[in-house]
């Protein structure tokens, strides 16, 4: 048996406690470049105890939904940032810290053009692409230690 999670349009107010909604909406911070283009200016809260700041790309296989969630991990030592790299909307599972295990998950579908950012120690579902190719780009803390922690649930959920 499992429970089931419905899936939410992102939004930034609804994501908040769990990380940071990127977008580039609404007027630019600044014009630059001859006024050719429009910088929307530090959207994100990098955040590591130690280690710095580092880019990779990551990609993963496409997933259908419904999604049987059974796993959900978090990183104690830094914030992780998803950028994908091609105009698809991903699948952003999040719990709630409920004294040290995730509680009640929630989701999300992005649309074309978002990327988020995780919070430190915010508990997430693994990167979800729901079309090829999954190509993301990922900012997150490369330092000493593991910075990962996973829980496995005990019944799994539906994310659907």
């Amino acid at each position: 048996m499992s429970r089931s999670v419905s899936i939410n349009p992102m939004q930034a107010g609804a994501f908040a406690d769990f990380g940071d909604l990127i977008e580039a909406k609404g007027d630019a911070d600044k014009i630059i470049n001859q006024g050719l283009c429009g910088r929307y200016h530090d959207r994100a809260r990098f955040d590591f105890s130690d280690g710095r700041a580092g880019l990779s790309l990551f990609k993963a296989e496409p997933r259908t939904l419904p999604l049987k969630l059974e796993m959900v991990e978090r990183h104690p030592d830094g914030s992780q940032t998803f950028i994908p790299m091609s105009e698809h909307s991903f699948l952003v599972v999040v719990a709630p810290d409920a004294g040290g295990v995730p509680g009640q998950p929630q989701a999300f579908r992005t649309e074309p053009g978002q990327v988020i950012n995780f919070h430190r120690g915010t508990w997430h579902g693994v990167l979800t692409p729901l079309h090829a190719p999954g190509l993301f780009a990922v900012v997150d803390r490369i330092g000493p230690g593991s910075n990962l922690e996973e829980h496995w649930f005990e019944e799994p959920y539906m994310i659907e």
